[in-house]
């Protein structure tokens, strides 16, 4: 078997590490906090970011980057994407020159607009040949309770992908998918983070199913128009990224974004619902850079812009709901 580091001691990360611990791996889990750190080691048990799940006795918890480095065959990054390009700093220096590094985290750097896989090849440029993303359906609690579950991984090269596969398909639980598409693969894990905030939004404003069943499919064009113009393959977002991970977010009372939109729906502010879930929701800040990048390409996706509005310009729901209603009418496809 396999070492394996996992940076990032939230819910996603510490499900990535039980699971990668169950399937025989020595696995170290690596956090910043030292705190987080102690309770990890003492109580083997993540009860703030996610309890119910005991930590296998192969799961090795610090606050050490070196001790984390040291000898690891793939470096999975699960922390919140804002703070990918500060940990990679840190852990380049002392990373082995064949490790393979797997993006976790669902979306864009603020500001550079950038991939996660990108910001690893920029950041980590000696292991671009090693770098992937691992995105689909996959809600901690349910991955760490062992339910079947359906992923896909993305490298430039197959080879990478495909070993990423076998480290992660021991157990039956899991089945992970490759693909080269990984402009498609990120991109379809970052829009649907934003889809799903509105499909909280209609939930929280009691719209029904019809209403929901809408926006996560014109959600879902948008996204297609957006990869395209980036280069991804349109069918890739059909796929366990795409649309699985879109049903997966939007409906679920897991998924922090959800969460956030339905809190929104009900009349709370966002700091307030941000507040309430605790935790990053990727979705935020993922809007704008979503928005911007579509903008800079002359791609309209009016219901990104649109929640957009909501999360950032404190625009009633309603109103954009009828703005967005009222649209010129076009053909669909």
């Amino acid at each position: 078997m396999s070492r394996v580091t996992v940076l990032g001691g939230g819910s996603w990360g510490t499900a990535l590490a039980i699971l990668l611990a169950q399937n025989g791996h020595t696995v170290v889990l690596w956090a910043r906090d030292e705190m987080l750190v102690e309770h990890l080691m003492h109580e083997r048990e993540n009860h703030h970011y996610l309890p119910g799940f005991p930590l296998p006795s192969n799961v090795n918890p610090t606050s050490s980057m070196s001790q984390a480095c040291r000898q690891a065959q793939m470096l999975v990054i699960a922390v919140p994407c804002h703070a990918v390009r500060e940990v990679m700093e840190l852990a380049s220096p002392m990373l082995p020159p064949s490790t393979i590094l797997l993006s976790a985290a669902k979306g864009l750097e603020a500001g550079t607009g950038l991939r996660m896989t990108e910001l690893l090849r920029e950041v980590a440029p000696a292991w671009s040949a090693h770098t992937a993303a691992l995105s689909g359906p996959n809600l901690a609690v349910e991955l760490a309770r062992g339910a079947p579950t359906a992923g896909v991984v993305a490298a430039q090269s197959l080879d990478t992908a495909t070993a990423v596969q076998q480290l992660f398909s021991i157990q039956p639980t899991l089945r992970l998918y490759t693909s080269t598409d990984t402009v498609g693969v990120e991109l379809g894990g970052a829009i649907k983070n934003v889809i799903a905030i509105g499909a909280g939004i209609c939930d929280g404003l009691g719209l029904g199913d019809n209403a929901k069943a809408a926006l996560m499919t014109r959600g879902l064009a948008e996204a297609v128009r957006l990869g395209i113009a980036k280069g991804a393959h349109a069918n890739t977002f059909l796929g366990l990224s795409g649309v699985g991970d879109l049903v997966a977010t939007a409906a679920s009372n897991l998924s922090r974004n959800h969460r956030v939109g339905y809190a929104l729906g009900v009349g709370k502010t966002l700091p307030a619902a941000l507040d309430e879930i605790g935790q990053i929701a990727e979705g935020v800040p993922t809007t704008r850079v979503i928005c911007k990048l579509a903008s800079d390409a002359d791609v309209e996706i009016p219901l990104c812009c649109g929640i957009e509005s909501v999360l950032f310009e404190n625009a009633p729901p309603h109103q954009v709901l009828e703005s967005l209603m009222q649209r010129p009418l076009k053909t669909e496809v």
